[in-house]
């Protein structure tokens, strides 16, 4: 691991100061992300809760209402009628779908194919793909430039770095960008045949590359990703609060809207 290379090299204390400072870096802004993920779970359940209790508890009592009445229904409150009996009658069914789903998937991952098949699948979604890359590449950053600079040859500290990579697909690319540099590619080319680091930081790489000053150019680059990172998620943090407001007022609006028309062709009737 990155102790034992450290030790290995005879900079056990560089790494461990590194290590530290990493480690309370990360820590920090994971807190930060736990914290404004708060608010927009909160809505979530909430949505899902006040939806779920007026498909229940409301509408059915309606619908009482208007099949005493007789009337012609507006084609959405049908709609909502169906669903307000698929909720009550198979909710429960579809419950036990989904985490019998949850379930089965969990453990499809335990084989290696099928979750690096998985694993190559996430870096290609438009936004989590996106979240998926920035967290590997600012951990793998980070962790090669503390090797480096402690004094690790480059060769090990890839091999150390793409092992604590998460992403198994970005795991193998590692792999083979290491054998690369081994037979005496560059890093920049050997991480550019790979094709998911972003671009400034293979750019930052080669002028490190081209300098000799590979160490402190990977300091900057785990600088950067980390920053990177961080800005990507507040964005979609940011998206994500508004639109789960707009879910649960659209969702809302639909229902009342249902309930409603058929009260106001009765009256109109009448």
């Amino acid at each position: 691991s990155t102790v034992a290379a450290g030790e290995s090299a005879g900079h056990l204390d560089a790494v461990l100061e590194k290590l530290a400072d990493y480690t309370e870096a990360s820590q920090s802004s994971r807190q930060k992300i736990q914290m404004a993920m708060i608010y927009p779970c909160i809505l979530f359940f909430m949505a899902i809760g006040v939806v779920t209790a007026l498909m229940v508890f409301v509408v059915p009592d309606v619908v009482k209402v208007f099949n005493t009445q007789g009337a012609q229904l507006p084609a959405i409150t049908r709609g909502l009628i169906a669903t307000s009996d698929f909720i009550t009658e198979r909710g429960m069914l579809l419950l036990v779908a989904i985490i019998a789903l949850v379930v089965l998937f969990r453990w499809a991952l335990r084989n290696p194919e099928f979750k690096l098949a998985w694993h190559r699948r996430l870096l290609g979604m438009p936004l989590v793909g996106r979240l998926v890359r920035g967290t590997n590449t600012a951990q793998f950053a980070s962790t090669l430039s503390i090797l480096t600079a402690s004094g690790v040859p480059l060769v090990e500290s890839l091999k150390i770095a793409g092992q604590v990579l998460q992403n198994h697909w970005l795991r193998r690319l590692i792999g083979d960008a290491t054998q690369q540099v081994q037979e005496g590619t560059s890093l920049n080319q050997a991480l550019s045949n790979g094709g998911y680091f972003p671009p400034m930081m293979l750019h930052m790489i080669a002028s490190g590359e081209q300098s000799g000053e590979l160490d402190q150019m990977l300091d900057r680059t785990a600088t950067a990703q980390q920053r990177d990172l961080e800005a990507t998620i507040g964005v979609m943090l940011g998206v994500l609060e508004p639109f789960m407001l707009l879910f649960m007022g659209v969702c809302v609006f639909v229902i009342v809207l249902a309930i409603l028309l058929p009260i106001v062709n009765l009256n109109t009737i009448v």
